[in-house]
């Protein structure tokens, strides 16, 4: 991804520019998308992560996604995680990646361009990733017990 926006004569961390919302972003996905559906087909388990927002905002999206792996015999399950503006702060800066620079630049015209009250159109469990809640081991365990059928202590 880096390379093709270097060739499309961008930034390596450009991430909020038409050109890679447009251009590389969708390629970027269909990689993903098309490496756990391999895996799948395969008989292996697939955790798939990205910032899907605009695809769980398309209703047409998570039908045809969900319909696709649930044919090929998967259970699908949409985890959401939360985290609000002062955490998200904290740990972008904390990660310290080039990519975040033009967010932290300007960080009221970047939150206002997201809805931190957002959640997936279809059913999802939020983990909850701020400061101020459970650690993520434990919600982590939770998910996978109960994702596994199992009782949660």
């Amino acid at each position: 991804m880096k390379h093709a926006l270097e060739i499309l004569g961008h930034s390596p961390h450009d991430r909020e520019s038409e050109t890679y919302l447009k251009v590389v972003r969708p390629r970027e996905y269909e990689a993903l998308s098309s490496a756990a559906e391999e895996n799948v087909q395969c008989g292996n388990s697939a955790i798939v992560t990205a910032p899907f927002i605009a695809e769980f905002q398309d209703a047409q999206w998570l039908g045809r996604t969900t319909a696709r792996f649930t044919d090929m015999g998967a259970s699908v399950s949409v985890v959401w995680v939360y985290c609000d503006p002062e955490t998200m702060n904290l740990y972008i800066r904390k990660r310290g990646a080039a990519r975040d620079a033009a967010k932290l630049a300007d960080w009221s015209g970047y939150l206002s361009r997201i809805d931190t009250d957002f959640r997936p159109l279809v059913e999802h469990v939020v983990i909850n990733n701020c400061t101020s809640a459970k650690p993520l081991q434990h919600q982590a365990e939770a998910l996978v017990k109960s994702l596994m059928g199992l009782e949660l202590d």
